[in-house]
């Protein structure tokens, strides 16, 4: 017997913040797509359960204990709306992609992450199809020094730029998230 929406929901953030394989083709459709990928790493954009490993590794990557504790759900017969925070610890590099290339690589700063996030849910055949959301970013990146930028913060950023720390960092993290889609296959 296959999950409900309110289970298929929770299991797809499970997935994020655990990495667990099973789960993701539990829950996730072979055509699944990820609207938010955009701006993260390429293996991310990728359809089904793979890109959905690799979405969790980017985010673990950056943020250590990472859960999404569920604060409501709503739902009809293809579609589910998920009300959540994201929460955990920034201890690896947040990095942020534009076009495939980097964009913004946020150097750990060791702080705690708690905000709100609503997620839209597309559902076919018993899994997850589709996702989009609305993020308060604004909350995270206060909550991480960045906006408005914290001297400290922002002097960090551009010397990781400059060291090449931030595109290595965006190397190590394009390849933890490829690595992740790939486990599917191993």
């Amino acid at each position: 017997m296959g999950m409900d929406a309110t289970e298929l929901a929770e299991g797809l953030f499970r997935v994020l913040a655990t990495g667990d394989p099973a789960l993701a083709v539990d829950v996730v459709h072979e055509d699944f797509r990820n609207r938010e990928a955009a701006v993260a790493p390429a293996a991310c954009a990728l359809p089904g359960p793979a890109g959905t490993l690799a979405s969790g590794a980017w985010m673990r990557f950056a943020f250590s204990g990472l859960r999404f504790p569920v604060l409501a759900v709503a739902r009809n017969d293809e579609q589910i709306w998920v009300r959540l925070r994201m929460q955990g610890r920034h201890t690896g590099a947040f990095v942020r992609y534009r076009d495939g290339a980097l964009d913004q690589a946020i150097p750990p700063t060791g702080r705690e992450i708690d905000f709100e996030q609503i997620h839209v849910l597309e559902l076919r055949d018993g899994k997850v199809i589709g996702h989009e959301a609305v993020r308060d970013d604004i909350t995270m990146l206060g909550q991480l020094g960045v906006f408005p930028p914290a001297p400290p913060t922002a002097l960090r950023m551009v010397a990781w730029r400059v060291t090449g720390r931030a595109s290595r960092a965006a190397a190590q993290v394009t390849a933890e998230a490829a690595r992740a889609a790939a486990s599917l296959g191993a």
